[in-house]
């Protein structure tokens, strides 16, 4: 018998070539970390496992596309789309929290936080995101995850340093040095912040 462990770039070139047990196995390798990861953001391991599932989906389409180029880290990339995943979900259930005038007691609508926004506001709300995120892209892979961890998944310095595994200094000089180069980005494709 072999047992010899097949690398991820071997299963996936397998899995193209039409072996469809190749990516189950590559699946099986990955998923238990993936699912541990997703859960340690979200609390819950029923949503975990449906976002795990949704994960997957969304890779297996992605790598059928064409749209994964393999540089010898999928499980980097695999976690990327969890990530993504997990963004989806908090934005999803952050849309869903409305509230009515007789839970809140009085005309929500009337208030002037409400009355002070309009379409623009958020139009230039949403293009500065999309643009600071564009940006982030640009980072060196180490510095791009400090920052989508502290920013987009909320975890303190402690927590990516547990979830990187490096020391907490390391986390902190990463974010520090991940903050000057986006300020150097931004000064170079001239982006306005406000």
């Amino acid at each position: 018998m072999n047992t010899q462990v097949l690398s991820d770039r071997v299963l996936l070139n397998s899995y193209l070539s039409g072996d469809c047990a190749a990516i189950s196995q590559l699946i099986e390798r990955h998923s238990r970390r993936v699912r541990d990861y997703i859960r340690m953001m979200v609390k819950s391991t029923d949503v975990a496992d449906d976002i795990l599932q949704e994960t997957l989906i969304k890779a297996v389409r992605f790598i059928d596309e064409g749209r994964y180029a393999d540089n010898g880290k999928f499980l980097s990339w695999l976690l990327r789309i969890a990530h993504n995943q997990v963004i989806d979900y908090f934005r999803q259930q952050k849309s869903a929290r409305t509230l009515n005038e007789s839970e809140a007691g009085y005309n929500v609508l009337g208030t002037l936080r409400f009355a002070e926004h309009n379409v623009e506001d958020k139009m230039v709300a949403e293009q500065i995101e999309a643009d600071v995120r564009r940006l982030i892209d640009f980072l060196p892979e180490e510095q791009r995850e400090v920052v989508m961890l502290r920013y987009y998944s909320g975890l303190s310095f402690q927590e990516i340093a547990d979830q990187t595994g490096v020391s907490i200094n390391t986390a902190l000089g990463r974010m520090r040095y991940a903050l000057i180069n986006l300020r150097r980005l931004i000064k170079e494709t001239d982006v306005i912040l406000s």
